[in-house]
């Protein structure tokens, strides 16, 4: 009758299961440097605009899917408490990342449920559908801008963690603030993408589709523009704060956001300019030598 395994065997295999689990981890760690060259991804900084040093660092996927909220938001003529309380809930439920997974069948920004009735898979992970439904939810609460920004969500959500939304508001005030344009030239990104995607060039095309996407029909690209999109902002779009454009400088800083995806190398509002991998990636004051964008236009030049 034989014996029983030795003992040597049987730890033999726990130990080779966390070689592989290692060996595994290396592998994707390598695969990420290949993919981006090494270099980190790039960043997007906004900065309060009432000075103080207050900000918010986060990624360009990040920035795209705030700035989308944001357009969604204002395109349906929400107030920008309302675009604070939906990033604030999207910072928390994924981490403003668009992701497949979640508690059972949660899925997107904002962690919905089709079994909830929030729309079909396909239909939570696009984010602006996503955006769309939490902005009709909330719409429907009496009151919901005079209310404690957890409520708020919470109402919409039905979170089993209510409270853990409250410590994502100075970050999606800061975050709101810029991307309804309230706030002039308070988001910068490095707007460089990473890796094999470096290589590319931008297409005004997959601009202007990505601007009827967020916005919707109101913001209209002008035809023809060359490689410079240009977006006419019509004086009944904005409403005019500290002597910008508010329309318009949303429209700019969601150029800014989506540089890295769409390969914009520089935007123009305002006497402004924003450029692709410029040291600071300030806004600065447009060269006279230069012919900036008029008052009521934004440009936004791929390179192409």
């Amino acid at each position: 009758m034989p014996g029983p395994p030795s003992p040597v065997r049987r730890g033999r295999l726990p130990r080779i299961g966390a070689s592989v689990v290692v060996l595994l981890a290396v592998a994707a760690y390598v695969a990420v440097q290949y993919a981006t060259g090494g270099r980190p991804a790039p960043r997007c900084t906004v900065t309060s605009a009432h000075g103080g040093g207050m900000s918010y660092v986060f990624t360009s996927e990040q920035a795209v899917n705030a700035a989308t909220i944001a357009a969604v938001g204002t395109s349906r003529g929400m107030p920008e408490r309302a675009v604070t309380i939906a990033l604030a809930t999207a910072l928390q439920e994924s981490g403003l990342r668009n992701i497949g997974y979640g508690d059972r069948d949660s899925l997107g920004l904002f962690q919905q449920r089709p079994s909830e009735g929030w729309g079909t898979e396909r239909q939570v992970m696009d984010p602006v559908h996503a955006a769309e439904r939490f902005y009709a939810r909330l719409e429907k609460i009496p009151g919901y801008s005079r209310l404690p920004l957890t409520v708020a969500a919470q109402r919409v959500q039905r979170s089993g963690y209510p409270q853990a939304y409250a410590k994502h508001e100075p970050d999606a005030t800061l975050l709101a603030a810029s991307l309804t344009g309230r706030a002039a030239a308070s988001l910068t990104c490095e707007g460089r993408p990473s890796g094999v995607e470096a290589t590319r060039t931008g297409d005004p095309a997959r601009v202007k589709a990505a601007l009827v996407r967020d916005f919707g029909r109101e913001v209209a690209p002008l035809p023809g523009s060359g490689p410079a999109v240009r977006i006419p902002v019509p004086a009944a779009l904005d409403s005019t704060a500290g002597g910008e454009r508010r329309r318009g400088w949303e429209v700019a800083q969601w150029a800014v956001a989506n540089s890295s995806a769409l390969h914009v190398e520089r935007v123009s509002y305002a006497g402004r300019v924003w450029t692709a991998g410029e040291t600071g990636q300030k806004w600065r004051t447009a060269p006279r030598t230069s012919t900036p964008a008029a008052v009521d236009e934004v440009r936004i030049a791929t390179g192409q």
